[in-house]
C-alpha cells in the first residue's frame, strides 16, 4: 500500500492506529537487500526525487537500485554512472518497460516507470540554466535533469560565457519573459558568469564552478573562489561540478515561488 491508501483505509476505519503505523514505517524504507536503504518517503517529503551516486557503485548495483526506486517512485535520477556502463545501463532499464533520458555530455540519466502527464500551461515552478562554455554542459545537463525530476519547467541556454558579452542579454532577457523563478548558472575558468547573471536580474542565481581550467584554475578552484567572493548580492554557491545540488535547490526555490503566485 502506497501512504494514501494507508490513510484512506484508516480514516475508514478498515485498519487500527497500530496497523497504519506499522504500514507506514514498513513503506518509510526499501531495502534492496543489504546493499542500499532507499528514503522511498522523500519525494512526498521534501518534493526530492531519489538520486543515486553510481561513481564508485558496481554495475549490478547501480541496476538493481535503479529498477526498485522507479517501481516505488516512479522515477530515478542516477548521476555519474561509470562510462563503460552508461549504454548497457539505459538498455537494461529500457527492456524492462523504463523510460531512459540521457543528459547531454554527461553520466546521468533521468528513469521514469511512467509519463507524468501535466494539463496544458500547468507546471510546479520554472528553472532557467545557463552553461559558460560547451565543457560546462554536462554539469548544466545534470542540473536539467534533476529539475526535470521535481515536476518544473526548464529553460536553457549554453555557451554563453563572458568571452562574448553580447551572447548574454538576448538570453537573460528571453528567461525573464517566461518567469522563471531561479537562474542556475554553470561555468569554468574564473567563474565571472555567475557574478554578472546576478548584476542583471531580479530572481535568485544559483552558481556551479567547473572542474574546467588551467593553472591556478584547475579542478575548479578559481572559479569556486571567484563566486563565493562576488560582490554581487544574490547569488548562492554550491560545490565545484555539483548540478545535481544545483538542480535540487533551483527547482525547490522555484516551487516556492510559484506557491507564492498561485
Amino acid at each position: 500500500m502506497d501512504l494514501r491508501t494507508i490513510l484512506e483505509k484508516f480514516a475508514k476505519g478498515s485498519i487500527t492506529a497500530d496497523e497504519a503505523q506499522k504500514e507506514i514505517s514498513i513503506h518509510a524504507i526499501e531495502h534492496v537487500d543489504n546493499i542500499a536503504k532507499l528514503d522511498v518517503g522523500r519525494e512526498l517529503r521534501r518534493g526530492l526525487p531519489e538520486i543515486v551516486f553510481a561513481e564508485r557503485k558496481v554495475y549490478a548495483d547501480t541496476l538493481r537500485i535503479a529498477e526498485t526506486a522507479v517501481k516505488r517512485n516512479g522515477q530515478v535520477v542516477v548521476s555519474r554512472i561509470k562510462k563503460k556502463d552508461l549504454a548497457k545501463l539505459a538498455s537494461a532499464l529500457r527492456r524492462k518497460g523504463i523510460s531512459v533520458e540521457v543528459g547531454k555530455n554527461c553520466t546521468t540519466i533521468l528513469a521514469s516507470g511512467h509519463r507524468l502527464q501535466k494539463q496544458k500551461d500547468e507546471t510546479l515552478g520554472i528553472v532557467g540554466i545557463v552553461a559558460a562554455g560547451t565543457s560546462d554542459i554536462g554539469v548544466a545537463e545534470e542540473a536539467r535533469l534533476v529539475v526535470q525530476a521535481m515536476g518544473c519547467d526548464v529553460v536553457t541556454s549554453y555557451d554563453i560565457g563572458i568571452a562574448g558579452m553580447h551572447r548574454v542579454f538576448p538570453v537573460l532577457k528571453d528567461m525573464l519573459a517566461k518567469n522563471v523563478g531561479v537562474i542556475v548558472v554553470v561555468a569554468g575558468m574564473e567563474g565571472a558568469l555567475a557574478s554578472v547573471v546576478a548584476s542583471m536580474v531580479d530572481v535568485p542565481v544559483v552558481g556551479v564552478p567547473t572542474s574546467v581550467g588551467y593553472g591556478f584554475g584547475a579542478d575548479g578552484i578559481a572559479a569556486l573562489a571567484s563566486m563565493l567572493q562576488s560582490c554581487t548580492l544574490g547569488l548562492a554557491v554550491v560545490n565545484i561540478d555539483n548540478g545535481v545540488g544545483a538542480g535540487a535547490f533551483a527547482a525547490s526555490i522555484a516551487k516556492s515561488a510559484m506557491r507564492q503566485t498561485r
